[in-house]
């Protein structure tokens, strides 16, 4: 568990001034202060430890090239790189065609509670449990990506230019995988699957 004490802002900065003249002393001084609170706060945007560890690397590589650009007037140092590792988390959720947005196991839960008909018979029930397995399973064989704009579009009712905004992807790509990924499935739902 992160050290929930204050850091010393103006060790900090004094870091990211060292870091900014390419001292790799006070840059590794400035990880060892930082990186548990920053990977905590990366673990909880993305919710996997491996893909929390990428952010909290490529956050510190931004750290690094970027320190000669911090403006102490403007941020205290963890607000600054608290900021990075966000947009680095962002980026990761949005191209990097991770799961944690509409991964398959929570996609399976939820297909599964959309489908629950509260009044249907234990046999219909039945039916519905098997309709839903089969779908879940012919979504998770989709890639992350594809299967998000998917899940958005058609599981949480975006149209294609909200799926396109909220991806930051082009609206051709939106409807290329909306597309393709439905056929993928037709076909996937047509053969049978083993859920």
């Amino acid at each position: 568990m992160p050290d929930s004490r204050p850091l010393d802002t103006a060790q900090l900065r004094l870091w990211l001034h060292g870091a900014a003249q390419q001292d790799a002393d006070a840059f590794r001084d400035l990880y060892q202060a930082t990186s548990a609170r920053l990977y905590g706060y990366a673990l909880r945007m993305v919710g996997r430890r491996e893909l929390a560890e990428d952010v909290l690397q490529d956050s510190f590589v931004a750290i690094w090239h970027n320190a000669a650009s911090y403006q102490g007037h403007l941020a205290a140092p963890m607000t600054w790189m608290t900021t990075i590792v966000r947009n680095k988390a962002l980026d990761l959720l949005r191209h990097a065609g991770s799961d944690a947005a509409i991964g398959a196991e929570p996609f399976d839960r939820e297909v599964m509670e959309a489908m629950r008909d509260p009044g249907a018979t234990p046999i219909e029930a039945l039916a519905i449990s098997r309709e839903a397995r089969a779908l879940a399973y012919c979504m998770s064989a989709l890639e992350g990506l594809q299967r998000q704009v998917l899940g958005l579009a058609f599981f949480h009712d975006l149209s294609h230019s909200e799926v396109a905004a909220r991806m930051a992807l082009p609206i051709g790509t939106v409807k290329t995988w909306v597309r393709r990924s439905l056929e993928r499935l037709k076909t996937c739902l047509e053969k049978g699957t083993p859920p």
